[in-house]
């Protein structure tokens, strides 16, 4: 039998949409909600969200509204709780999700902070998925497509984490290699979630100014490291006459056959092989070892 989930009929937000994914994902990928407030149809269900007056994991009911309820999270970061306390998904995998996601919904929903009007978050795009519908049948209905949007984000995020998590030792050892040889680029084999493991492991006091790895085209990818995550400089860039050119004019720039591309801003440039990627590196003196 399907698990089935109660949450309250009618305009919804982004913390009912999020929890319901959040248990298609995690515990039923076939579960069914009964959106309601009759207290008989809510009694009977095997999970409750957003409704009901009961916050009790134990007995799966997830409600924030009631006064006796004093903490910070919305009916999602309380199903989250509930389903990393339960072995129902990893430690580290809530923490990704708790700090990329679930700490600004909480926060949105409970009234702690305001989404942005120019930024379509995950809130505003639920906002406005409610917005054609008016009879209890239309909100049903936007409600399915705000919970499998949730899906999609989550599944993302959580195949974001599993890569990055799957990248930590061999970035490691590439950082390491690299350092030991004093090398000034990180060699990798295949592409990884690589700039988390590297800033994570000290990357912006580390020697490496470039990273050199292949493409899903069989292409070959100089990147210019950034100074600190999430920024948009480089430690180093690529030379300023590769900059924005591409085909026989960047082959001319450069001097090595087989080059691609390189953008503008010189913070990444392609190469048809690794070995005329390292040609180009050595030419122009970008590689130190």
């Amino acid at each position: 039998m399907p698990t089935t989930i109660a949450t309250h009929n009618g305009p919804f937000h982004a913390d009912d949409a999020m929890a319901t994914a959040l248990i298609r994902l995690f515990v039923d990928p076939q579960a069914e909600v009964t959106r309601t407030r009759a207290p008989e149809r809510i009694a009977t269900a095997d999970i409750v969200l957003d409704v009901g007056g009961e916050f009790q994991p134990e007995n799966r009911r997830f409600d924030h509204h009631q006064a006796s309820y004093t903490g910070t999270r919305s009916s999602a970061g309380m199903v989250l709780d509930w389903l990393q306390d339960t072995d129902q998904i990893a430690t580290g995998l809530a923490k990704s999700l708790r700090h990329g996601l679930m700490e600004y919904l909480d926060a949105v929903d409970t009234g702690r902070t305001a989404p942005s009007g120019t930024v379509p978050c995950f809130p505003r795009i639920v906002d406005a998925l409610n917005q054609p519908a008016e009879s209890h049948e239309e909100f049903d209905a936007a409600f399915e497509k705000a919970v499998q949007i949730g899906v999609w984000f989550v599944d993302g995020l959580r195949s974001g984490h599993e890569k990055i998590e799957r990248a930590r030792t061999v970035i490691r050892a590439a950082m390491d290699d690299a350092a030991t040889e004093g090398r000034n680029v990180l060699f990798l084999d295949a592409y990884y979630s690589w700039k988390t493991p590297y800033f994570d492991n000290g990357g912006s006091d580390h020697p490496t100014e470039y990273v050199l790895f292949p493409g899903t085209d069989d292409s070959w990818r100089i990147i210019a490291i950034p100074p600190a995550y999430g920024e948009f400089g480089q430690k180093r860039s690529l030379p300023e006459s590769w900059a924005g050119l591409s085909g026989e004019a960047l082959e001319s720039a450069c001097g090595v056959r087989g080059a691609v591309f390189c953008h503008k801003n010189r913070f990444i440039a392609v190469f048809e092989t690794r070995e005329g990627a390292i040609e180009a590196l050595e030419t122009h003196g970008l590689l130190r070892r």
